[in-house]
């Protein structure tokens, strides 16, 4: 009876090995990002979409070096707190090699120590704020990477559209989170470049729905040239507020435009009053078309995409990275990061050492568009303005 119970325990705890053996096998990545709470939480979701699916992909190819990937994803909630804990679960206890995300650029920014200190790899895919891929300290190894969009660049596209529309007087509006603060910096920092004092700078809060009061000021100002860095729902009551006193200057916004939590907030009457940047209007190429017609039922709207996008290339880059370093340890990841050997052929576009030791963006202003919302859809947006601007107007 006891040899019985020997053998049969002896079984269990080979078997039990075996699986803990085979699972030990994958190599996990992390995404942390609001998946439920705030305008952009769909963005975070159609990230995750974009990840999924590339991981699909790779596995069915044979993986990464004979492993398969898997992603453990935590929702932050748009809390910069829970992204903290987050991060700390996902690297010290789900012992993932890279993280993908955030959704929330003031959440990047409360925690991209910790991937730095522990040398984990992470690359944005959402979160465009300026100084989230800058080191934690001059000459510091780096561990933040982007494949996004970032606020300077697309502060120093609009400044100058600004600029050559013939602006005279230009007022600044932006929320009081860490996205909305960073990108009024920039604005501020780069009108400065162009020797450019704004007649106004005004704030509001992200949960606010009337901000007649600040419109107001900049009105009595005389700005006639609106630049505005906040979330999608927001800019969508700023927009209602507008209208409630039929004060309509040129209205340059943050990428968050295309959300469709601002269509829904401002309606489709006011919608088509931003011009913004964003990396596509459509699915244009073969590529960007399939991977649509993959999970294009599965996006809360389909202005939510490019996040699919970046997910998906994100993923490549770093399943190239484990490749060309040999190895899922964080510092080689890195160094194959800032000198990739091989183009890698993505959704968005074939990526040619797109880092370096000093440059984290995967995506530059060579890749955006200028957007309008018209009739309901993301259509891409030109004028004579756009049309005469060349990299001299460009100051960053």
């Amino acid at each position: 009876m006891k040899f019985t119970k020997f053998i049969k325990k002896t079984a269990f705890a080979l078997a039990l090995a075996s699986a803990l053996g085979v699972h030990a096998q994958d190599i996990k990545l992390g995404f942390n990002g609001d998946l439920s709470a705030s305008p952009s939480a769909q963005s975070g979701r159609a990230g995750v979409l974009g990840i999924e699916a590339a991981i699909e992909d790779i596995n069915a190819a044979g993986g990464v070096l004979g492993r398969k990937l898997t992603l453990v994803s935590r929702d932050d909630q748009s809390q910069p707190p829970k992204s903290i804990q987050n991060m700390s679960d996902l690297i010290d206890n789900e012992k993932v090699v890279a993280v993908f995300g955030p959704t929330n650029s003031g959440n990047a920014l409360a925690w991209r120590h910790i991937p730095n200190q522990k040398k984990v790899p992470t690359m944005g895919m959402i979160g465009s704020g300026t100084d989230i891929t800058k080191p934690m300290s001059p000459g510091a190894d780096n561990y933040m990477f982007r494949v996004s969009m970032m606020d300077r660049e697309q502060v120093a596209a609009l400044v100058a559209y600004a600029l050559k529309s013939g602006s005279k007087k230009i007022g600044v509006m932006g929320e009081t989170t860490g996205y909305g603060q960073g990108g009024v910096k920039d604005l501020l920092e780069i009108l400065k470049l162009h020797n450019i004092e704004p007649v106004g700078v005004e704030k509001f809060a992200v949960s606010d729905t009337d901000m007649t009061s600040q419109l107001s000021k900049l009105k009595s100002a005389g700005a006639d040239t609106l630049m505005v860095w906040a979330q999608g729902t927001p800019i969508g009551q700023l927009v209602r507020s507008m209208d409630k006193i039929n004060y309509f200057p040129t209205l340059l916004t943050s990428w968050a435009a295309d959300n469709i939590t601002y269509f829904d907030a401002a309606g489709k009457t006011l919608a088509d009053k931003p011009v913004f940047l964003r990396t596509m209007a459509d699915p244009s190429t073969p590529k960007q078309k399939k991977l649509y017609d993959r999970i294009g039922s599965k996006l809360a709207a389909p202005s939510a995409f490019p996040f699919a996008v970046h997910g998906y290339d994100a993923t490549l880059l770093i399943a190239a990275a484990i490749r060309q370093a040999g190895s899922t340890d964080g510092s080689k990841m890195r160094e194959a990061l800032e000198d990739m050997k091989s183009p890698v052929d993505g959704v968005m576009k074939v990526y040619v050492k797109p880092f370096s030791k000093t440059d984290r963006e995967g995506l530059t202003a060579e890749d955006l568009v200028f957007i309008k919302w018209r009739d309901g859809k993301l259509v891409q947006y030109s004028d004579n303005t756009i049309k005469q601007m060349s990299p001299a107007d460009f100051k960053k």
